[in-house]
């Protein structure tokens, strides 16, 4: 994390790129994974951390969850005041967009922390103490989510975490964009970009997850969901795959995080 001082936003400019409809997998998942407790939660807040050049990502980010949690209110953080100022013309009941950075200045603890093509312009060694300066500003029940994707929104991977740390790891794809599971490379975050190296388990998934897309091969006469699907129940026999078939139809996989932790992790 930049340091700076204490009146100033925690964190630098990012390059802003973003496009309508490019957080839908992510958002898709938290909905599921995440919906219920948001609405247990009533009057939440949901945090878009880095929104970028154009707030599209926080006011889809409002539609999908007030399907669910009809009370959720999303704040756009943006450390770019320029961003900021010309996003306010899209505020209304429900969402606001605020300047700042990991600090996350929004008064009340947010029960969700968004923050997609973040920390890719980070040093590695710092992903840790951004995580936990995000996590230790949940409300109870809080999850934060950080990953990365493509430009629109066809190949993403991120990590959920709570309060005591990353849970779970999630790869989603538009199945028809994929030669093979391990084209997800590309979008690992931050903490696992650079460990798709022999030795790694992230590398060992990849690879056993092509595998198993091989082996499955048959299956694509069906569609390439089926052979997805296929894919994905072969490989949950060697690795802790969370969630079931319904999860999976959606071009999904999640695992929990410490069986692709980096060698040496030492979060908590």
């Amino acid at each position: 994390m930049t340091t700076s001082r204490a009146a100033r936003p925690v964190g630098a400019v990012t390059r802003g790129t973003t496009n309508p409809n490019r957080l839908r997998r992510m958002d898709r998942w938290i909905v599921a994974s995440h919906g219920r407790s948001l609405r247990r939660a009533g009057s939440a807040v949901a945090v878009d951390l880095g929104y970028g050049a154009a707030p599209w990502t926080a006011v889809e980010l409002l539609g999908r969850l007030r399907r669910v949690a009809p009370r959720v209110r999303v704040v756009g953080v943006e450390i770019d005041t320029e961003r900021v100022a010309a996003a306010k013309v899209f505020e209304r009941e429900g969402l606001s967009f605020v300047h700042g950075g990991f600090e996350l200045p929004v008064g009340e603890a947010p029960m969700l922390v968004r923050a997609a093509n973040v920390l890719r312009q980070y040093d590695e060694r710092e992903v840790v103490g951004v995580w936990e300066r995000l996590c230790a500003r949940l409300a109870p029940g809080g999850m934060v989510v950080e990953g990365t994707c493509d430009e629109v929104g066809r190949r993403h991977v991120w990590v959920a975490l709570g309060a005591e740390g990353p849970r779970t790891v999630t790869f989603a794809a538009r199945l028809g964009s994929l030669e093979r599971p391990s084209d997800l490379a590309e979008r690992l975050p931050k903490a696992l970009i650079h460990r798709n190296v022999p030795g790694e388990a992230v590398h060992a998934f990849l690879r056993d997850f092509d595998r198993a897309w091989a082996a499955a091969a048959p299956y694509a006469s069906y569609g390439v969901r089926q052979r997805w699907v296929r894919a994905v129940g072969d490989l949950a026999g060697d690795w802790p795959v969370v969630g079931g078939a319904g999860r999976w139809r959606q071009g999904e996989v999640t695992v929990e995080w410490g069986a692709l932790a980096p060698r040496g992790w030492v979060g908590r």
